[in-house]
C-alpha cells in the first residue's frame, strides 16, 4: 500500500510540474506575439510615429512616402500633426483640392490632396487611438 501511495504522489508532482511548464510557455509565446505585431508606437517626443501597413486606395501608385515635408516658405508638416495644426500652419490658402474618405483601422481616414504654392502633396489623416483626434498618419508626394 505504501508503494502505491509513493507512485501516486510522484505522478501528481510530475503533473503539477508539467502544468506549470505549459503555463510558462504559453505566457512566453504571448509576449513574443505582442513584440512582433506592428502597431502604434510612441517615441516620447512631440509627435507619435506609427507603422503604416496600408496605403489608402486614393493614393496613386508610385507615390513617395515621407515622415516630414518642408516647403519652400519654411512651413513643415510632420507625421503626428493634428488636422487643426495643419489648418493653422497653412491658413486659408491651402484648402485641399480633393478629399476622399475611407475606413481605417481605428476610424474614418481622410486623404486630402493639396496644391500649395505650386507644390502638390497628399496628407492622410486618421486617429491614432479609438475616438481620438485625427492626425497626419502619412505624407505622400505624387
Amino acid at each position: 500500500m505504501d508503494a502505491l501511495r509513493v507512485r501516486l504522489g510522484s505522478v501528481v508532482e510530475w503533473t503539477v510540474a508539467a502544468a506549470f511548464f505549459a503555463a510558462t510557455l504559453a505566457v512566453a509565446l504571448l509576449i513574443l506575439h505582442d513584440l512582433r505585431s506592428p502597431g502604434v508606437r510612441s517615441t516620447g517626443g512631440l509627435a507619435a510615429t506609427r507603422t503604416i501597413t496600408d496605403v489608402p486606395p486614393s493614393v496613386p501608385n508610385g507615390a513617395v512616402s515621407l515622415p516630414v515635408l518642408t516647403l519652400r516658405d519654411g512651413k513643415t508638416v510632420r507625421v503626428g500633426d493634428t488636422a487643426a495644426s495643419i489648418a493653422a500652419t497653412f491658413g486659408p490658402g491651402a484648402e485641399p483640392r480633393r478629399e476622399q474618405a475611407d475606413q481605417g483601422r481605428l476610424g474614418d481616414r481622410l486623404t486630402r490632396f493639396y496644391d500649395y504654392g505650386g507644390f502638390r502633396f497628399i496628407l492622410v489623416y486618421e486617429p491614432f487611438e479609438r475616438n481620438g483626434e485625427r492626425r497626419v498618419s502619412a505624407i505622400y508626394l505624387p
